[in-house]
């Protein structure tokens, strides 16, 4: 099943993806972020290109399986940064897609394509030209969401700016199907979480795609 505000339940399009389990989160949440921020962080930097890219491409040809992408007609992404993985190949695939730029602590999103210009932006982060036309929520049917780290639950862990978190607060986007863009070394047990964390409709690695689970 598809569409705007729904969830995928359906069948898994490869095999599930690998939790890795990990040691009880402690008292403090936020330490223990911190903690496994850096320590994924500097897994993923230390990932061989040659190794990075073939995982980026078995994400890709994952959702390009999927049938919540393959009838999403407005698809959000990111310009990958620091060996997050790699969707430009998708964006070839004809469909309207949207890149996201900063401007102070919200996500301004840009109609792109490729060969239309791109700019260094916040942090160092590859943007749309700002000129771009901007993208309304209303017409969006799936958000490809980076992250540093998800979980079984379909919770993310970023990388403490909360600008996802601002975005999705936001009632005109809560509908919206999102998916969690993580390799499998990051697809863990449990991150922590704060009250006003909520869920992704489902989490990508090279392995495969999953809903979340209890």
């Amino acid at each position: 099943p598809s569409g705007r505000g729904s969830r995928y339940h359906g069948p898994i399009v490869a095999s599930v993806p690998t939790v890795f389990s990990q040691p009880p989160i402690p008292d403090d949440p936020q330490a223990e972020k911190q903690r496994l921020r850096r320590s994924l962080l500097k897994t993923r930097r230390a990932m061989p290109h040659r190794a990075w890219r073939q995982q980026c491409d078995r994400i890709c040809q994952h959702l390009s399986l999927w049938p919540a992408f393959q009838t999403a007609r407005t698809v959000l992404s990111y310009w990958s940064f620091r060996q997050e993985p790699d969707l430009s190949p998708l964006m070839t695939q004809y469909r309207t897609w949207g890149l996201p730029r900063c401007q102070g602590k919200t996500l301004i999103w840009h109609r792109w394509h490729p060969g239309w210009p791109l700019v260094p932006g916040a942090f160092g982060i590859t943007e749309p030209a700002a000129d771009l036309p901007l993208i309304e929520p209303a017409t969006v049917d799936l958000i490809l969401v980076p992250a540093v780290a998800c979980d079984r639950r379909g919770y993310r862990l970023g990388y403490g700016g909360g600008f996802y978190d601002r975005m999705f607060s936001q009632p005109c986007w809560q509908q919206v199907q999102t998916v969690g863009m993580v390799f499998d070394f990051a697809y863990v047990e449990r991150v922590p979480t704060a009250a006003w964390d909520r869920p992704l409709s489902a989490v990508c690695t090279e392995t495969g795609i999953a809903a979340p689970t209890d």
